[in-house]
């Protein structure tokens, strides 16, 4: 991808946890009863210290690990649930530089899941209760439903080259857009040019034939419009995560699309 593209911070590198010492308990096992094991919960209310920048908070589950994030940076470690109280440990995270009013939204984290908040699942909802907040949190398939890939516009917002997400100032820009219908037509634009064709999706798996027209732009948006074209050449794997679809193409490239 050419020099104009900025790779985004999933390419960052991952650092010890550095806000906070990270507790050393050990893996263990989870409570009895419903387990948030497997599932992602996004905040809708704070009592106690508010998160600065407002948030939301985000905590996901992957088998015995956490991932968290409150507006900045993503947490990650290992994670006990174990007589209903959240305990990490070997917590890292990365290092993004992030806007004033969500500078501390990191150490509002790090605070709570270095406290050893006790945990309660009642169906969606998660709370998590330290001694200076209480965290309600809601599931992200039911706060957040996937967005279904037909008839929902969608919006380009980063590219995916060598499985890092590549942003640009021409890709924010150009906006390219795609739309495929009900009955599988493709609509939208590349940046550029308009951008029309078919799209058979069966499951996962979308096989594109597209075209466009034939308007030059500036060289900038003119490799906006070919990273869209390689995207969209054949077959592709969709995932739909809430309002977010990513297409990884066989070639090797992808898109990164929001539900406008």
């Amino acid at each position: 991808m050419a020099a104009h593209f900025a790779r985004l911070a999933l390419a960052v590198l991952i650092a010890p946890c550095a806000l906070a010492a990270c507790s050393s308990n050990g893996p263990g096992p989870t409570s009895d009863g419903p387990s948030p094991v497997g599932r992602t919960f996004l905040s809708t209310g704070v009592e106690g210290t508010p998160i600065p920048g407002g948030g939301p908070l985000t905590v996901s589950f992957p088998d015995g690990r956490i991932a968290a994030d409150a507006g900045c940076n993503k947490f990650t470690g290992a994670v006990t649930l174990d007589d209903h109280v959240l305990r990490v440990s070997g917590l890292s995270t990365t290092l993004m530089a992030c806007p004033d009013d969500r500078s501390g939204a990191d150490e509002w984290l790090s605070g709570l899941l270095n406290s050893d908040p006790s945990w309660r699942l009642d169906d969606a909802r998660l709370t998590l209760h330290s001694d200076d907040r209480t965290v309600t949190l809601l599931d992200k398939k039911v706060a957040q439903p996937d967005r279904p890939v037909k008839g929902t516009p969608w919006l380009v917002t980063a590219f995916i080259a060598d499985d890092a997400q590549i942003r640009s100032r021409a890709l924010d820009e150009a906006k390219p857009t795609l739309t495929i219908t009900e009955d599988g037509g493709v609509s939208g634009s590349t940046g550029c040019n308009r951008l029309t064709g078919n799209a058979g999706v069966s499951g996962a798996q979308i096989t594109f034939q597209v075209a466009t027209t034939k308007m030059a732009c500036s060289a900038e948006v003119m490799e906006v419009e070919q990273a869209v074209l390689k995207a969209l050449d054949g077959n592709t794997t969709a995932t739909v995560d809430a309002d977010t679809l990513t297409l990884r193409n066989d070639n090797g490239a992808g898109l990164i699309l929001h539900a406008e």
